[in-house]
This record gives C-alpha cells, sequence and structure tokens, in this order.
C-alpha cells in the first residue's frame, strides 16, 4: 500500500504543478471571452488558431526526447551522460530552429495568413520552452515535486498577471497620461499580439531559473546514446505529431473548411466550450505527470502488471467520477468560465470532449506495455490510427455540422486508440485488468452523463442530476467497500 500511496503522493504534487496553472487559465478564458477585451467570438478564434499551430511545433522541437530521456535516465548506469546527451541534443536543434524560422519568419506569416509579428513572438516562446524540457525532466526523474511545481506555477502565474495588466489595465492608464512610459507601450486592437508577449515573458524567466542546469553539464554529447535516444524517441514524435491533430487540429480545419464569414467565430466559441472539458484534461495531466516515472521506475518488480492493474482501475474510479460531475454542472460552470453568452452555442460539444479526454487517459494506462518493451514504434501506428480518424471525420462532419463534427472525431479517435491499445497489450504484455468493474464504471457514468446533458427537463432539473451523482458514488462504493474496508481496518491499527 506504501508504493500506492508514494505514487498517490507524487501525482498529487504534480498535479498541484499542472493543475493549478490550468485552474488559474480559467482566468485566462474568461479574461479572452470578455466582451470587453474579445467580444466577437472570431477574435478568440484567431489567438486558438495560432496556438494550434504552435501545438504542433512544441512537439517537434522536443522529438520524444522527454519520454526517452525517463527510459534511459532508469536503465543506464551512467545518468549524468543521459543528462548531457539530451540536454545538448535538444539546446542546438533549438537553436537551429530559431535560426531557420526567424529567416523564415514572413513566409509563415504569409502562409499562416497571420501578423509576422505574432510569428516572431511565437517562435521565441517556442525555443524559450523547448529549451528547458529536459530541466523539468530531470527534475521528475529526481523526485523533485515540490520544485517543479514552483516553478510551474510562477511562470503560470507570471504569464497571468501580465495577460490582466495588458488587456485590462492597460488600456485603461495608457490613454490617461498621453505622455508617460505606458503610453509608449500602449497599441490599440493588439489583444492577440499582449497575449503573446505575456507568454514570452513567463517563458524568458522560467528559462532564467533553470538555467543553472546548463552551466552544470560538460557539454560533450555521446553519439551511440544520442542514437539509441533517437530510436526510442522518434516514434514518440510521431505520436506526439497524431496527438497534437487529435486535439488541436480541428480548430485549423474548421477555418478551412468552414465559409469565411463564420470560420473564425466559429473556432472561438468551439474553442471557448471545448475548454470546459479541461477539469478532465487536468486530471489526466497531473496523473500522466506522476505516473511515466512510476511505470518506469517499477517495471522490473515480479508483481509489475498486477500493480499496473489496480492503477488504471482507480484511475478509471476517480475519472469516471470527475466526468459525470463536470457534466452534470456544465451549465454553471460556462457562467463562470464563460462569462459572454455568444460563445454558449457550442455547449452541446461539451459531453463528447470531456470523454474524449478521459479515454486519452485510459489510453495512457493502457499504453504502458509498448513502453516497456521498448515497441514505442506501436504507439505512433496507434496514434497514427487515432489522426487518420480525426482527419476523416471532421473532413466529413465539419462542412455537415461544423464544430460538433470536430467533436465526434475528437472522441471516435480516442475511443479507437483507447480499444486498438488494449487488443494488442492482451498479446504482447498480459495485464490482470479487471474489466467487469472498469467497464461498469465507465458505461454507467457515460449512461448518466447523456441523461443529465442531453434530455431537457433532466438538464434543468439539478436534484434528479445531484441524485444520479448521488447513485454513482454508492455504486462505487458497493463496488469497492471490500477495499474500503481494508484501508479503513489498516489505519485504525
Amino acid at each position: 500500500m506504501s508504493l500506492y500511496k508514494n505514487l498517490f503522493k507524487q501525482t498529487a504534487i504534480y498535479g498541484l504543478a499542472m493543475v493549478l496553472p490550468r485552474m488559474l487559465s480559467f482566468f485566462l478564458v474568461r479574461l479572452y471571452t470578455n466582451p470587453d477585451v474579445m467580444p466577437n467570438p472570431a477574435e478568440y478564434g484567431d489567438l486558438t488558431i495560432v496556438m494550434s499551430y504552435m501545438v504542433f511545433l512544441n512537439v517537434l522541437l522536443s522529438y520524444g526526447f522527454e519520454t526517452a530521456f525517463f527510459r534511459f535516465y532508469n536503465s543506464e548506469s551512467d545518468k549524468k551522460k543521459v543528462i548531457t546527451t539530451s540536454t545538448i541534443s535538444i539546446f542546438w536543434t533549438s537553436i537551429i530552429f530559431l535560426f531557420v524560422a526567424m529567416i523564415f519568419r514572413k513566409s509563415i506569416a504569409h502562409f499562416a495568413n497571420v501578423d509576422v509579428q505574432y510569428i516572431t513572438f511565437s517562435i521565441w516562446i517556442l525555443v524559450l520552452d523547448s529549451i528547458v524540457v529536459i530541466p523539468f525532466s530531470k527534475l521528475r526523474a529526481n523526485q523533485r515535486p515540490i520544485r517543479y511545481a514552483t516553478i510551474k506555477i510562477g511562470n503560470v502565474l507570471v504569464n497571468l498577471a501580465l495577460n490582466f495588466f495588458f488587456l485590462l489595465y492597460l488600456p485603461k492608464i495608457a490613454p490617461s497620461n498621453p505622455n508617460g512610459f505606458f503610453a509608449t507601450i500602449y497599441r490599440e486592437n493588439f489583444q492577440v499580439g499582449y497575449v503573446f508577449i505575456a507568454n514570452i515573458i513567463a517563458s524568458l524567466l522560467t528559462f532564467i531559473v533553470l538555467s543553472p542546469h546548463y552551466l552544470k553539464i560538460n557539454w560533450r554529447i555521446d553519439k551511440l546514446l544520442w542514437k539509441k535516444m533517437m530510436n526510442y524517441g522518434l516514434p514518440i514524435l510521431f505520436a506526439g505529431i497524431a496527438f497534437a491533430i487529435n486535439e488541436h487540429f480541428d480548430k485549423i480545419l474548421l477555418s478551412d473548411l468552414l465559409p469565411a464569414t463564420i470560420a473564425k467565430s466559429e473556432v472561438g466559441t468551439y474553442a471557448a466550450c471545448y475548454k470546459l472539458g479541461l477539469f478532465m484534461v487536468l486530471f489526466r495531466t497531473a496523473y500522466t505527470m506522476g505516473i511515466e516515472p512510476f511505470f518506469f521506475s517499477h517495471a522490473s518488480n515480479e508483481n509489475a502488471p498486477q500493480t499496473y492493474a489496480t492503477i488504471t482501475k482507480y484511475f478509471v474510479i476517480f475519472g469516471s467520477f470527475i466526468s459525470l460531475s463536470v457534466i452534470v454542472f456544465a451549465d454553471l460552470l460556462k457562467i463562470i468560465l464563460i462569462p459572454n453568452p455568444s460563445y454558449w452555442s457550442a455547449m452541446k460539444v461539451v459531453p463528447l470532449i470531456v470523454f474524449a479526454n478521459f479515454f486519452l487517459g485510459i489510453y495512457t494506462n493502457l499504453s504502458v506495455w509498448y513502453k516497456l518493451i521498448d515497441k514505442t514504434k506501436i504507439g505512433a501506428y496507434i496514434s497514427l490510427v487515432g489522426a487518420v480518424v480525426t482527419l476523416l471525420f471532421n473532413f466529413l462532419l465539419i462542412p455537415l455540422i461544423s464544430y460538433m463534427g470536430s467533436a465526434i472525431a475528437t472522441i471516435a479517435a480516442y475511443g479507437c486508440m483507447m480499444l486498438i491499445s488494449y487488443s494488442l497489450g492482451k498479446k504482447e504484455y498480459p495485464i490482470p485488468y479487471d474489466m467487469k468493474r472498469i467497464f461498469g464504471y465507465l458505461t454507467l457514468s457515460i449512461l448518466f452523463s447523456a441523461i443529465s446533458f442531453y434530455i431537457p427537463t433532466i438538464r434543468e432539473n439539478y436534484y434528479v442530476k445531484v441524485l444520479l451523482l448521488a447513485i454513482f458514488l454508492y455504486f462505487i462504493y458497493y463496488s469497492e467497500k471490500e477495499t474500503l474496508l481494508r484501508i479503513i481496518k489498516r489505519k485504525a491499527k
């Protein structure tokens, strides 16, 4: 049981590092959808499209080395060599990207149909974020979650404060003193630009805090180790690109496949309501941050398969409850998170997005087998299938049902990936999952979510919805009471 307590403790701290910043980012969503900041959903759509492109480049700049780092850090005897090799590799590829991208930034801006200044800002953000990938990974590998969480939270606090300053306060104080300093940095209708400037300052400060990492390495790369890490990491790169397609390419396709008169507005409303699925993303991300090092460090244990099976079951229990809770209270959350009713037309996508992210979390659990047996290419193939499903459904459905097609594509893609990984894993690395209970929790949460959200009379009746939530909790208790009683008795002793 101490094993699970340690996992829970680390997951909780890493969760704080990811959840609190994401919770604070809720304020950013509320800020961006504020009628006084971006009254037209098309403006938020512009920002969303640029950020979607950045996600793909983030994946390319890390090229699977984050996961490769954990794999070889735990398997190689010379850990300093792993740190040095991975750091040098990502540093120089980031510098090369910086020079090439800056040379062609005007062409990139023309292709993406955005202001060249936004491209310049994006390039710097991407580079600053990529060169701290290994320093952050080192903190996780060395089990220093407190420092990791402090830096991550600090980054978001700075970003949040600057966003509020640039978007809310600067427009008010600059005109009051036309000859003052604030008037010199203020530009009208530059909201998107200020968002990027806030990001760049926060990323720069994060790099400065982590820069001592670069002073401690000897700057000598181990070519043989680098080749092994590349061979391990490249399939993860392709999987990452596929994930980026699944999570973000729908916004780009919406802007391309819908009529120009409504495209950006549809992207803005969809992206805003998509954020309500962030609660499941928070849980999934926090869990992943704690579980990936755990999987590798316990792979040699004799009872590892049973441990993985138990962890997966409890992930499904918590995930099912969180999914149902978010959907039950979605109409209350939208008032808090999205103050402009102009964005609410896309609320119907929320249950699909919540469960799509839940399926992705289950897939993360199920994918442990191919990482442990060094067959990461299989993960790339599975992700490729997901990307194909995403693209196919988006191309077919967006012209017919707009962003609802994108939501259906997302849940279909992650559902396929989850099922494929489970089927292949049974043959390659058998894990004794408690499928009866896992399927029961998942099915009941989906059923209750559909009832509470898509039946109009029940959607407006919180007595019934809370009752459904209570019934689900009792079902969990009834199914798991033997385990719960054992834990209680152990604590009593």
